[in-house]
């Protein structure tokens, strides 16, 4: 057998790191596969499972249990390639969200006005209180650390929304189509671009390089990547699809090659203006989200292996990188239970006032609520980005850790019981 401890040659480094590789996805797949199973039999979506997969794969469980095997298997090579497999799997998911949802509904001023309420109430609420917190549990959870950055890194983290698992929730549940669904995404897409684009203000200020001309660059550029997209890149790719053969129940290879390389560079666009590459892929799939034969098509035709193999990658090996048991007082038990509330009250009272106040009844008012308050792995991203910048010390990384797990956790339980209140049957044997 070939030795697996000192590659010798390039040719065998490649097959020493591609077996490492391998077993990981071996693991990963079917252990991501078989938590959604539960998931789904516990009236949880698929995601659910996966996000909890991936935290009993990391040290919090697997890796604390049997640290040697979790190092053999997870740390005998660099991460980066599962790492870039599973934000590839991101960026696809993101187009097929951006296509999914039926923005025909924000035609409607009413609608329009909706989204604007609930996006500035669940960045603004969220973000104060987080900034609060921030400033008031500085001295003793974050010693050493510039208080100013650290209350606007809490502040920020309270004002995610996670639009990939949000939008992963939507489809199960079969919301993508409606009103409220549209209203939702929408917002959450707002917070989380404020939300990006706040982050970026803070890595500039935590590298003591922060300019307020740089900010407003980097929005001057956005507009431009907006306006490109919409008036040029729109047109073309209805052209595109138009006088595209899709009559044979399959999408020509051309269109899925072509569609794949514009949306790969509408993720590097939106990396180099600041905005994380995942936006452009959302971006992207918005584009084409009034193609219904193109829509249909590409889910049967790539959307299966995305849902199977790219994104539980990501979902579970994120979760690798997470360590839960580092709280061990209750004093530190108490300050995540402030963020916990905090964070619920940001995001579903700020949510459910908005919507009330953008002329949404009760139940339409209360299902946005809870879907806006739903954070997931998106979270988790920007946390590890605030962690690695120094501005966030690892107990809190913790706390905001278990705060975005229960969020997403909560939301599916709760719109179960909330979707026939306003009139959506809650699909049943749905399965991705």
């Amino acid at each position: 057998m070939a030795n697996l401890t000192t590659p010798t040659s390039s040719v065998h480094e490649v097959e020493y790191m591609l077996f490492f590789v391998l077993l990981q996805l071996i693991v990963i797949i079917l252990a991501a596969r078989a938590a959604g199973n539960l998931a789904r039999r516990m009236g949880q979506p698929r995601v659910v499972g996966e996000v909890v997969a991936g935290l009993v794969l990391g040290p919090s469980f697997f890796g604390h249990l049997f640290p040697d095997i979790s190092h053999y298997l997870f740390h005998s090579v660099p991460s980066a390639p599962i790492n870039i497999i599973s934000q590839i799997g991101l960026l696809l998911l993101m187009f097929q969200i951006g296509m999914d949802f039926d923005f025909s509904h924000l035609s409607e001023k009413k609608n329009r006005t909706a989204v604007k309420t609930v996006s500035v109430v669940c960045i603004v609420l969220p973000f104060a209180l987080g900034f609060v917190i921030g400033q008031i549990s500085a001295p003793t959870l974050a010693p050493g650390i510039q208080p100013f950055s650290y209350s606007l890194f809490v502040g920020t983290a309270l004002s995610i929304t996670a639009v990939p698992v949000l939008g992963r929730i939507m489809m199960e549940f079969g919301l993508t189509r409606t009103r409220v669904g549209a209203i939702t995404i929408s917002a959450a897409a707002v917070n989380d671009v404020v939300g990006w684009l706040l982050l970026a203000v803070i890595s500039a200020l935590a590298a003591a390089q922060f300019s307020a001309l740089a900010t407003f660059v980097q929005l001057g550029w956005l507009l431009l990547y907006g306006a490109i997209s919409w008036w040029l890149v729109r047109p073309f790719l209805r052209w595109l699809i138009q006088r595209s053969d899709l009559s044979h129940d399959r999408l020509p290879p051309d269109l899925v090659a072509i569609a794949l390389a514009l949306t790969f560079i509408s993720g590097t666009c939106t990396y180099r203006i600041g905005i994380f590459a995942i936006f452009g892929g959302f971006i992207m799939g918005v584009l084409v989200h009034d193609q219904p034969k193109f829509v249909a098509l590409w889910k049967k035709t790539v959307g299966d292996f995305v849902l199977v193999f790219f994104l539980p990658i990501f979902f579970t090996y994120t979760g690798l990188r997470t360590n839960i048991i580092g709280l061990d007082t209750l004093a530190l038990w108490n300050w995540c239970l402030i963020l916990i509330l905090a964070a619920t009250l940001g995001k579903f009272g700020g949510g459910y006032v908005a919507a009330r106040l953008a002329g949404l009844d009760h139940h339409h008012a209360n299902t946005v609520g809870i879907m806006m308050n739903t954070r997931g792995l998106m979270e988790l991203i920007v946390l590890n980005v605030g962690y690695d910048l120094g501005v966030l010390p690892q107990n809190v990384f913790t706390m905001l850790v278990i705060m975005a797990v229960l969020t997403t956790i909560i939301t599916a339980r709760v719109l179960r019981s909330v979707l026939p209140r306003i009139g959506h049957a809650v699909p049943r044997g749905i399965d991705a």
